[in-house]
């Protein structure tokens, strides 16, 4: 086999990894991505949806950072729990703003799912739960009144009824 050959293959295979690894960071780098720059000039449900999800992007990648403390299982709770809640709150825009009912019940199971597994991944490393809260798997649509505050009634409930 000729030597010169053989170099050029493996400054090429190096020069091609080398590109590679650094497009790899950068796609996770968040200082390289801009995700609140998502045009929402229509005013439309679409714009909404995409400026929470967007949103939400941007808190979880920058809640993601965290400073290594020398103990990778606390770590992984540290990166995962945002990575979660960021499933959780784009979970939530769909249900607000999507119209496919089998997608809706998806967004639900994600999470009620992602919830238990926050939970779970706290327990294992012997953190608290958060205080108990339902799991948000109903989302009124724009332009509905919000819901009563607690001693209020709703029309068509009865109020005597145990709860």
């Amino acid at each position: 086999m000729n030597p010169w050959f053989s170099r050029k293959s493996i400054v090429l295979a190096a020069t091609v990894l080398a590109t590679a690894g650094a497009c790899v960071a950068s796609a996770h780098d968040p200082s390289q991505h801009d995700h609140a720059a998502v045009q929402t000039d229509g005013a439309g449900p679409e714009a909404a949806y995409l400026a929470e999800n967007d949103a939400a992007m941007n808190k979880m990648m920058a809640d993601m950072e965290v400073k290594p403390s020398g103990d990778v299982d606390r770590d992984f709770v540290a990166m995962m729990t945002p990575h979660h809640q960021g499933a959780i709150e784009m979970a939530l825009a769909v249900l607000k703003y999507g119209k496919n009912e089998q997608l809706k019940r998806i967004a639900q199971e994600i999470i009620v799912d992602q919830q238990q597994e926050i939970a779970a991944m706290k327990l294992a490393i012997g953190d608290p739960l958060p205080p108990s809260d339902a799991a948000p798997t109903q989302v009124a649509p724009e332009g509905t009144p919000a819901r009563p505050m607690p001693g209020q009634t709703t029309p068509g409930m009865d109020s005597n009824m145990k709860m």
